[in-house]
C-alpha cells in the first residue's frame, strides 16, 4: 500500500524547484553512473542529504560505468553513490556468484558484498533501497504471442534465431553476454549489436534487433508492447540497490547515516519504473522528479 501511495503521489504531483542548502567548506559529493536510474537516485540522495544536514552537497552524476564510479569512490572523489549487489559481487569483487547465491539467495549476496567492501575499501553498504534491478531480456510482444514464448529456454528453442541488442558494459561483464549465451545456448542470426542503453528499446521497436538486454526497472516496460522473458535457469544474480558510502564520510558527518537510512526500503520495482519513465518517457527534469519523490515519501513538506 505504501508503494502505491508513493506512485500515486509521483504521478499527481506538480513540478517544483529546488534551492540548495547553505554551503560549507568541504561539501559531501554524491555520484552516480551514467544511466537514468542512477542519476535519479543520485539526485534524490543529494537533495535529501542537503535538506537533512543543512549543508551544501556537490553532485558528480552521470560519471560513467561501474569501474569509473567505484574508482571515484575509493579515491575519495565521491562520498557515496548507489550500487547493485550483483554488479558489486561480479564486476568489482570478482567473486563467484553461483556458490554464494545458491547458499542463501539475495540475502547471502548482500551480506558478502557488505563484508567485502568494508574489509577491502573501508566502504559501508547501507540497507537496500528496496528494489532489485536485475537484467531483463526483452522481446517484442507480437513475437512473444506469435511463438508463444514465456522463458529464455523457450527462446532458445526458436529455430529462426535472434539478433541481440546489448549495452557496451553487458558485453564484458562476468554476468553478461558470454554467460547468458552459454547458459541458454540462444541461437543467433548474427553478431550481437552493442549500443547506448537509451537506444535499446528504439532498436527493438524498429526491428533492428529482436531481443535486448534491458533492466527490470526500465520505465518503458510499463508502456510498450514488450515481453520480459523469464530467467528460468536463474542465470542473472540479484541486483539489490543500496548506497555505498565511505567510512570517513560517515565519521566526518555524524547525521549522514541516519539521513541515508531514511531512504532504505522506500523504493520498489514499480516505484523505480515510475521514476524512470517520468524522465525517459515524459522528459521531466531529474531535479523535479527527485523532489516530487521526496514529497510523496513524506521526507519533504
Amino acid at each position: 500500500m505504501g508503494g502505491e501511495k508513493i506512485v500515486a503521489g509521483l504521478i499527481a504531483a506538480a513540478g517544483a524547484h529546488w534551492l540548495a542548502g547553505c554551503g560549507q567548506d568541504r561539501p559531501l559529493t554524491v555520484g552516480s553512473k551514467n544511466f537514468t536510474e542512477q542519476v535519479i537516485l543520485g539526485e534524490i540522495v543529494a537533495q535529501h542529504v542537503s535538506l537533512q544536514l543543512s549543508q551544501r552537497v556537490d553532485r558528480k552524476l552521470n560519471l560513467g560505468g561501474t569501474l569509473l564510479a567505484h574508482q571515484a569512490l575509493v579515491k575519495g572523489d565521491l562520498a557515496l553513490y548507489p550500487e547493485y549487489t550483483g554488479t558489486a559481487l561480479t564486476a568489482i569483487l570478482k567473486l563467484p556468484l553461483s556458490s554464494i547465491a545458491a547458499k542463501g539467495g539475495e540475502d547471502a549476496v548482500f551480506a558478502k558484498v557488505k563484508a567485502e567492501y568494508l574489509a577491502r575499501f573501508n566502504v559501508h553498504w547501507l540497507d537496500p533501497l528496496g528494489f532489485n534491478n536485475t537484467f531483463a531480456m526483452v522481446i517484442r510482444g507480437g513475437d512473444a504471442r506469435k511463438y508463444r514464448l514465456e522463458t529464455l529456454s523457450d527462446a532458445a528453442g526458436l529455430a529462426n534465431g535472434w539478433t541481440l541488442g546489448v549495452g557496451y558494459e553487458f558485453q564484458h561483464r562476468r554476468d553478461g553476454l558470454a554467460g547468458l549465451l552459454k547458459t541458454y545456448k540462444l541461437p543467433l542470426k548474427r553478431r550481437s549489436r552493442a549500443m547506448d542503453l537509451g537506444l535499446l528499446y528504439k532498436a527493438l521497436e524498429q526491428k533492428q534487433v529482436d531481443m535486448v538486454a534491458a533492466s527490470a526497472t526500465d520505465g518503458m516496460l510499463s508502456v510498450l508492447d514488450v515481453k520480459v522473458l523469464k530467467d528460468d535457469k536463474r542465470y542473472f544474480p540479484p541486483y539489490q540497490a543500496a548506497l555505498a558510502v565511505r567510512a570517513d564520510a560517515l565519521a566526518m558527518h555524524p547525521p549522514l547515516k541516519r539521513a541515508l537510512e531514511q531512504l532504505s526500503g522506500l523504493f520498489s520495482d514499480e516505484i523505480m519504473r515510475t521514476l524512470n519513465y517520468q524522465v525517459d518517457g515524459k522528459h521531466l527534469p531529474v531535479s523535479e522528479v527527485a523532489i516530487t519523490f521526496l514529497r510523496a515519501s513524506k521526507l519533504l513538506a
